[in-house]
């Protein structure tokens, strides 16, 4: 049986057939989160799920992402924190679509009335009969065809470099850390996605300190192709440490008009070394005619959301595809 398995891949090989690449959605939530991965197998992977509310507009938008990738249901739901514009939509969602597990960092740490009410909508999703896995820094996720390694949890992070990690850092020498963060922010799940030989980070929320305890003194995560610009392009995150020992080669920023896409945190991501190309969600309207991308890689021009989102395949040799759903502008990237 292995032989003539062998013999078929050889023969698909052989035929020139296309070896199927790995899809992302990254939709819009108006400055919230919600990225959609398909792997080659079909295994699906949703990471946060948007903002609550507004006649259900994040969650009938993840929808018909999933739908127009074929999908029946998400195998797999990672919250990355309790924080409105993340976890907010999941009830929503849960109540249109069928969702196998949901992963987070345990429950909640806020103790504000409005975190506790979202911990409280998540818990009543859980409460159904939903499977629940709980991570921590070093977990790898059970998903076919890509590794998944969490970098970051709870307020904590890897002990040792995963690989392609582990170089010095020689921006660390003119590192400045800020004020701590309280907040659930600097709990958000983080996470390196590996396929083949490309790689993605997603970070979420992690606020700057946070960063600093990944890049410095050596870089814990190393190089990457595809990077989702942490917190949405807020000051708050995205110090030059992690993000220029990244060096990725395309960045995507998930900024809503009014939200993210900060001029200062824009100019670190765009002068990243290697870096070809930044896409955004929206056009931000506090950076304009200085810190803003070409309009052709904005999903979203007018202040008021549209709801266009940016899509991506990324092959096991590293060649990255990114199309604008706005104007169908499309590039491809190759190593």
């Amino acid at each position: 049986m292995l032989r003539i398995v062998a013999l078929l891949a050889c023969s698909a090989a052989a035929s020139g057939l296309p070896a199927q690449p790995l899809k992302m959605v990254f939709v819009d939530t108006e400055g919230g989160q919600a990225t959609l991965i398909l792997t080659p197998r079909g295994e699906s992977l949703l990471v946060d799920a948007g903002f609550p509310g507004n006649n259900g507009r994040d969650s009938d938008r993840i929808v018909a992402a999933a739908r127009k990738l074929g999908l029946q249901r998400i195998d797999w739901l990672l919250v990355t924190h309790y924080h409105l514009d993340h976890v907010g939509g999941v009830p929503e969602l849960a109540a249109k679509f069928p969702i196998g597990t949901f992963i987070d960092h345990g429950d909640n740490t806020e103790t504000s009335p409005q975190a506790r009410a979202l911990e409280e909508a998540y818990r009543k999703v859980l409460a159904t009969g939903a499977r629940r896995m709980t991570v921590k820094p070093g977990d790898v996720l059970p998903l076919k065809d890509v590794r998944i390694e969490i970098v970051a949890a709870r307020g904590e992070r890897i002990a040792k470099a995963i690989r392609g990690g582990g170089q010095k850092n020689p921006l660390c020498a003119t590192a400045e850390r800020k004020a701590d963060d309280p907040t659930e922010n600097a709990r958000s799940i983080g996470f390196i996605l590996t396929f083949g030989r490309f790689r993605f980070a997603d970070l979420a929320d992690l606020t700057w300190n946070k960063e600093l305890e990944l890049a410095c003194p050596e870089h814990l995560i190393g190089p990457v192709d595809l990077y989702l610009t942490t917190h949405h392009g807020l000051d708050q995150s995205g110090c030059p440490q992690i993000v220029h020992g990244m060096r990725p080669r395309v960045a995507i920023m998930n900024n809503g008009a009014r939200k993210g896409g900060s001029p200062s945190a824009w100019r670190i991501v765009s002068s990243s070394p290697g870096l070809e190309d930044l896409w955004q969600l929206h056009y931000s309207l506090a950076g304009g005619k200085e810190a803003n991308v070409a309009e052709e890689r904005i999903a979203n021009l007018e202040p008021d959301c549209q709801g266009f989102g940016i899509e991506v395949e990324a092959a096991r040799d590293r060649v990255i595809v990114v199309r604008n759903q706005r104007n169908n502008y499309s590039k491809t990237y190759r190593p």
